[in-house]
């Protein structure tokens, strides 16, 4: 039987620990503030809005909402940041993506302070992380960390495989594996014989955008399988890039979609809060 990863007890977890952790800091004199930026009512952008705001609300985090119509210019945008970086009382700023299509995405992660930067986009985070240095890591790669870990799930010398090369998930995906020394393969939609390279992992994560791509030929017998993906059927009900019911009975650990990754990208947001905060102690 496979173990069922829980990411919401576990970023239960996490977010008690940090709830903690914020207590302490109170004690000594030091707020900690977000600020989430939301450009347009994007509904499934204003659910993840929703949910940070929830984070913040339990661990103690003032969350600083700004929500703005669709028609807000870039300037009107980057101006709004530049204030928000020069706040010394706000510790980390989150803009919402993805932004309309008038305004530049890349512009406006460069745009957020790295000092700021909780989601871990910017290129001085992503250099950061590359070279090992101290920095926000990109939030969800870093939950998939998490999961492993407490979920008792070793990567040292194991053999990794990460579907999917996009800069929030894929590369830094990647790149954190390698950190904890695992032996990593990054795949994508060039990749020739897939299923073999998938048939190697021990470790599996995917991050492909593509609903229930993933069946039981792509994975090895007690692999760890990882399901980034999120997507709704027809029939309103969420599923991963895994098909699950196939894969479930092949595996060692799997996470289930909903109720693995997703929980844990807010409660790493919330943990490079807290982490911003202690940099100004």
């Amino acid at each position: 039987m496979a173990q069922i990863i829980d990411g919401k007890a576990i970023a239960a977890q996490i977010k008690d620990e940090l709830k903690e952790k914020t207590a302490k800091l109170k004690e000594k004199g030091v707020a900690i503030a977000l600020a989430v930026i939301q450009v347009g009512n994007d509904p499934a952008s204003s659910v993840y809005v929703r949910n940070k705001k929830n984070a913040c609300a339990y661990i103690g985090i003032q969350s600083l909402s700004y929500e703005l119509p669709e028609e807000t210019s870039q300037e009107e945008l980057l101006a709004l940041i530049q204030k928000l970086n020069a706040d010394s009382q706000v510790n980390g700023i989150l803009v919402q993506l993805p932004v309309p299509k008038h305004i530049d995405e890349d512009v406006i992660i460069r745009a957020i302070s790295p000092e700021k930067d909780v989601d871990g986009f910017h290129p001085a985070s992503v250099g950061a992380m590359s070279i090992g240095q101290k920095g926000f890591l990109s939030c969800t790669p870093a939950g998939v960390i998490q999961l492993l870990k407490r979920s008792g799930i070793e990567i040292e010398g194991k053999e990794c495989v990460v579907l999917g090369r996009s800069n929030i998930v894929g590369k830094p995906m990647a790149m954190l594996l390698l950190r904890e020394n695992g032996t990593v393969t990054i795949t994508h939609s060039r990749t020739r014989n897939l299923k073999e390279v998938t048939k190697r992992a021990d470790i599996l994560v995917a991050a492909l955008g593509k609903p229930k791509f993933i069946t039981e030929d792509y994975v090895k017998e007690g692999a760890v399988v990882i399901d980034v993906g999120i997507h709704r059927q027809e029939d309103g009900k969420l599923c991963g890039d895994v098909d699950f019911e196939q894969v479930v009975d092949k595996v060692h650990a799997i996470t289930p979609v909903p109720g693995g990754v997703g929980p844990m990208t807010i409660a790493m947001l919330m943990n490079n809060c807290v982490e911003s905060a202690q940099r100004t102690v």
